[in-house]
């Protein structure tokens, strides 16, 4: 399997190759979980989708790299995947499909057993090849696997914002207090935030944040920022069944409400300064920006 570093379809970024407008920062958003089955995709594509039709120019990528299904949650057949980029069969451009609202996908492969078996350097490599793919974006929205393999960590450590998504079950909680230490302690994330899912009242999401707050903060050095909470809905089961995004199937629904409001949130955040010095989505972009800065 060749790496990305070493592959044709990685190619190099040259310097001044793209215009400015296109070469702006992007904010990368990890979306990860401990334990599958919390809702996570779901998350990804609505907070994706809700951000686009906020005026964020939105790219999602989905690196659930054996089990993806951000195309079939979105009912879209692309012609390429990420598999056949690490195939050597297409660039990482070839994958793009245009999505709903005109969003940005990049999808994963599904029972692609090979996937889930990537070197570390090849997760790097994916990273990095993201310098090169020049589209006008502004927000990235990363939707990872579920759990702590360490194609998870680098994509979350590559991101400048990591959502962790818990429901109200012992092991949601359990399972992202885990990823949560291993995010920490082994790849240097000092801010996590938390997204309550298929809650029944509002009081519940903070009780869950409240449990993981407690925990946290006698044995880790991570600060938790409550991001909010999105109620169980039957208007998003309707959504999911019909292959579409909440936010657009049903907008006036309690779930689409609260996406939007997560939306808002997450499109304050302080865009990226300058890289950091670890791996990173988009590092080019990031170091141009201080030139820019300055010359402004």
């Amino acid at each position: 399997m060749p790496s990305p570093d070493h592959n044709p379809a990685f190619p190099a970024t040259q310097p001044g190759a793209a215009p400015a407008a296109l070469r702006a920062p992007v904010r990368v958003i990890a979306v990860a979980s401990g334990k599958g089955g919390v809702g996570k995709t779901s998350v990804s594509v609505n907070l994706a989708l809700a951000l686009q039709n906020g005026g964020q120019r939105t790219l999602l990528l989905d690196t659930d790299l054996g089990l993806a299904n951000v195309d079939v949650m979105l009912g879209l057949s692309p012609r390429f995947t990420l598999a056949d980029v690490f195939a050597g069969r297409c660039e990482l451009r070839d994958t793009l499909l245009e999505g709903p609202g005109g969003m940005w996908i990049v999808p994963a492969a599904s029972g692609k057993r090979h996937m889930t078996e990537l070197l570390p350097q090849q997760h790097v490599g994916l990273v990095h090849a993201f310098s090169q793919l020049d589209v006008p974006i502004d927000t990235m929205i990363v939707d990872n696997a579920a759990g702590i393999a360490d194609g998870v960590l680098t994509f979350c450590q590559a991101a400048q914002d990591v959502i962790v998504v818990v429901c109200d079950e012992p092991a949601s909680v359990t399972d992202a207090y885990a990823l949560i230490k291993v995010l920490s302690r082994d790849r240097g994330v000092s801010r996590v935030q938390i997204l309550a899912n298929q809650v029944q009242h509002s009081a519940e999401g903070r009780q869950l944040f409240d449990k993981l707050q407690r925990v946290t903060s006698k044995f880790l050095d991570v600060t938790l920022n409550y991001l909010g909470a999105i109620p169980r809905d039957e208007w998003l089961r309707r959504a999911v069944q019909r292959q579409e995004a909440v936010v657009d199937a049903f907008p006036s629904a309690p779930a689409a409400a609260a996406f939007r409001d997560i939306a808002r949130r997450a499109g304050q955040w302080q865009s990226p300064q300058g890289p950091r010095g670890h791996v990173e989505f988009f590092m080019e972009r990031l170091i141009d920006q201080p030139a820019r800065s300055a010359a402004a």
